[in-house]
């Protein structure tokens, strides 16, 4: 009993922690060891037997395993975010959007610009970080009270994107090393997901955009606003899309022989079609080129961290006893592993962290069992990007104090709407239509 409340409990403090605003790279710790002092975890690698759980040994394994594995893709899709912003072409594919679909449709345009860079492959941070600026300009023409923002570019970037069949973002890969399929798994069941959850996220977040302006709720400028350079030359949107599809593409092509490691093909080849293209576009591509890695370090860091946490949770007794039942709920086997992986990305606040710690434990059990590996991949790709934006979830603090700079309180309901609640009932949407035979 006292092991789950540990666990439970360093959850709860980590939340805590990290929404007043302490950095993961020590919250993560801090709690990982409450929940190892309230387990009866051994602190250091020289009290116990060689191999036995301990706490230093437990949570930098699982820190510099997952950097291991996934730096290079990491480096290679910030940089090839940080080019796209450089040269002007996440911008311009942006701005595009925006002219298309006017300020009368604010909403629609900006879920719709992040929609396009984030399947093309541009980093979600990135993708926060180019489209805020339009998002400040459409909801000051359209009155709209700006502390729905964070929340409509999550929507576009974290939701029916993120995990769909064909996304070249790490949610939708990692799977592939541990269940054998592609990243077109699923991809009937997948389409027909990704339409609810742009849809329904899209009309439960205008209606509660609406519902504020009618009791009053306005825009309210900030000295601090970003102001769109209208003086700067924007490459040709279309033109900027090349390297978005040369992504997909390769990605595609690549995957059946090389696995996970198509992506860092396919975004460095994108990061080429970029200087190609738009080369003299370019502000400061060395620059980029550095802000990109630092981007990159930081991003696989705080990422890291909670997946060293989840080192921890993970040789506990009570995680154990939790994952023995969530694996034994009656019904679809995709229920069990659905709700375990969503509650280890929520134990980690990180889709890609909760999936890493996940998949070891569950992809055998259920590939045993006769599981169908592309309706596990899907599902498990999509119940990642449920729990894994609670208030402690890196993108969800990134986005909502660094870039929007607003109060939680104020933000957070609304993205919890389109980012927790819209992908869980897509969830259970994709479980009754595997269970019926669709993709399978």
């Amino acid at each position: 009993m006292i092991g789950m409340i540990g666990m439970v409990g360093g959850l709860l403090l980590l939340i805590y922690l990290t929404v007043r605003g302490v950095n993961l790279l020590i919250s993560a710790p801090l709690t990982a060891l409450f929940v190892a002092l309230l387990n009866g975890i051994p602190l250091f690698p020289q009290l116990v037997k060689d191999g036995d759980p301990n706490f230093v040994s437990n949570y930098m394994s699982g820190f510099t395993g997952f950097v291991g594995s996934w730096y290079l893709m990491f480096l290679a899709g910030a940089i090839f975010g940080k080019v796209m912003e450089d040269s002007g072409a996440a911008d311009a594919v942006a701005k595009w959007v925006v002219e298309k679909l006017g300020v009368k449709k604010a909403i629609l345009a900006i879920v719709a610009a992040c929609a396009i860079l984030t399947y093309g492959g541009v980093s979600l941070f990135v993708v926060a970080f180019s489209v805020y600026p339009m998002a400040v300009s459409l909801f000051r023409q359209a009155n709209y009270p700006r502390r729905f923002i964070p929340g409509v570019i999550a929507l576009g970037s974290v939701t029916f994107t993120m995990t769909s069949a064909g996304s070249p973002e790490i949610q939708n890969w990692i799977p592939i090393e541990y269940l054998g399929t592609s990243p077109y798994a699923g991809w009937e069941v997948s389409i027909i997901v990704a339409i609810f959850m742009a849809v329904g996220g899209y009309i439960w977040i205008k209606h509660l955009v609406l519902k504020a302006v009618a009791k009053g709720e306005g825009f309210v400028g900030r000295a601090s606003d970003p102001v769109n350079d209208a003086s700067r030359a924007l490459p040709n949107p279309l033109m900027s899309m090349i390297p978005l599809a040369i992504v997909l593409i390769l990605s595609f092509v690549f995957h059946d022989k090389l696995g996970t490691s198509a992506l860092i093909i396919a975004l460095t080849s994108g990061i080429v079609a970029t200087y190609l293209i738009n080369r003299k576009y370019f502000q400061n591509i060395s620059n980029a080129l550095s802000e990109g890695t630092m981007g990159a370090i930081i991003a696989i860091a705080n990422t890291a961290a909670v997946v060293g946490f989840g080192g921890v949770v993970k040789v506990t007794d009570s995680f154990q006893s939790a994952v023995d039942l969530m694996t034994n709920i009656p019904g679809s086997p995709l229920i069990g592993g659905a709700i375990a992986v969503a509650v280890i990305a929520g134990l980690t606040g990180s889709s890609s962290g909760g999936q890493t710690i996940a998949l070891p434990l569950l992809a055998p059990h259920y590939l045993d069992m006769g599981v169908n590996a592309d309706a596990l991949h899907r599902t498990i790709a999509i119940s990642s990007g449920s729990l894994d934006t609670l208030p402690q979830g890196g993108y969800v603090v990134t986005t909502i104090r660094s870039i929007a700079n607003e109060e939680y309180k104020d933000a957070y309901p609304a993205m919890a709407a389109v980012t927790v609640i819209v992908p869980i009932i897509g969830l259970i949407l994709a479980i009754i239509l595997f269970s019926l035979g669709l993709g399978i």
